[in-house]
């Protein structure tokens, strides 16, 4: 059983000040180059922070994000620095507890925008697809079932929504009007780069990538940067190989178990979120374990 006295909520670091806390990520400012990312193991379903957080969750979407970050640095520069906790933190009781789930990174100006990556017909998309033979308008052939792989990998990116509110989906256009037409091509170009790369790794660890998001970020010079997580099962949806079935979602390694469950309660999807069983919340935890385990482990 997971121990839920082990589990992190909310951080609290007395030496800096916080500049942002999001879902998930607490962040604070070390200096005007470096902040301190705490990923703790709140979960967020239809963007509603749970009451519940999910023991190690935070440890597990760090170890997975670096993982990432360091297979995809030939494609593109990301916020990894050579700092650790350690480094920035006196505390030794305080970095003992948010050393497998923090990152000193570059401190960076986040582009406005969710890079999503689609290789799987499911979700919004699956329902975009039903109600207009598109996803975020861009046609599909007719006949396609749900969870069916697509034709080639999509590009659909989303505005950012401030907390509390759904993030909305936008044109390859509306990107360049936000973002410049250079950044918005590198961007894509770049997402859909790593997700391939990534989906076929994963598929041989047993595991379908159906989508994912990716967040970037600029220096003061323009270069484009990979930033906060990636193709975590928060920033992904991760489908075991075995358990793919087309014309059904298929079960997951992500937070969409929570989801599937509160799909089964009299809840409006709005704060605040109701309280999970510890059922739910010990095979949420067992999911993101495995995840891990299964990607990284050789």
């Amino acid at each position: 059983m997971i121990d839920n006295a082990d589990a992190l909520f909310e951080s609290a670091i007395p030496d800096f000040p916080m500049i942002g806390r999001g879902k998930v990520r607490d962040i604070y400012s070390i200096d005007n180059e470096h902040l301190l990312i705490v990923t703790t193991d709140r979960l967020s379903a239809f963007d509603v922070v749970m009451p519940d957080p999910v023991p190690g969750k935070g440890e597990v979407l760090t170890q997975i994000s670096l993982f990432w970050f360091r297979m995809m640095a030939d494609i593109i520069d990301n916020q990894l620095t050579s700092l650790t906790v350690d480094d920035v933190i006196d505390d030794p009781e305080l970095c003992q507890q948010l050393r497998q789930r923090s990152l000193v990174v570059k401190r960076l100006k986040p582009l406005p925008i969710e890079a999503v990556v689609r290789g799987y017909l499911i979700g919004s998309g699956w329902k975009d697809y039903q109600d207009t033979g598109k996803v975020c308008g861009i046609e599909l052939p007719a006949g396609l079932r749900q969870a069916d792989q697509l034709p080639e990998t999509l590009f659909t990116p989303a505005s950012k929504a401030e907390a509390g509110d759904h993030d909305e989906n936008i044109s390859f256009d509306q990107v360049v009007d936000l973002v410049g037409e250079h950044h918005a091509t590198q961007a894509r170009d770049v997402s859909i780069q790593i997700y391939e790369r990534a989906a076929a790794f994963a598929l041989q660890r047993g595991i379908i990538i159906a989508d994912t998001k990716f967040e970037f970020g600029l220096d003061d010079e323009g270069r484009l940067y990979l930033i906060d997580e990636v193709l975590t099962p928060d920033s992904s949806r991760f489908w075991p190989v075995d358990g793919y079935e087309v014309g059904i979602s298929p079960p997951s390694f992500d937070k969409q178990f929570v989801r599937d469950y509160l799909e089964t309660l009299d809840w409006d999807k709005t704060a605040p979120g109701p309280e999970l069983p510890a059922d739910v919340m010990q095979q949420t935890a067992e999911k993101y374990q495995q995840a891990l385990r299964q990607l990284t482990q050789p």
